[in-house]
């Protein structure tokens, strides 16, 4: 994974033709870009999780820890969420002239 401020790398697609691509290959396309979907809800599945297992924790429990353990599941929400962005765009990116 790249930081977001280093330079974009190539895409690996970049040799292939698009007609050069027969059925299998077309197909194989159409799963690469339904597999980065659902990986993309995966992030946000995550995110909503440690969201609301975090203000769970924190509204719910008076013992100490398990606060500390709710305050810091709620700020890695929005990190995950952007991590699953960012690598869908990628991606996505990287398959855009494939379709």
């Amino acid at each position: 994974m790249q930081p977001p401020n280093a330079p974009p790398t190539k895409s690996p697609y970049r040799k292939v033709a698009k007609d050069d691509l027969i059925l299998r290959d077309v197909l194989a396309t159409d799963r690469t870009v339904l597999a980065n979907e659902r990986t993309l809800l995966s992030y946000v599945r995550t995110a909503l999780g440690l969201l609301a297992g975090g203000a769970s924790l924190i509204h719910f429990f008076d013992v100490g820890w398990l606060q500390v353990a709710g305050w810091v599941m709620v700020p890695f929400a929005p990190l995950v969420l952007v991590a699953g962005l960012w690598s869908f765009q990628r991606v996505r990116k990287n398959l855009k002239h494939l379709r």
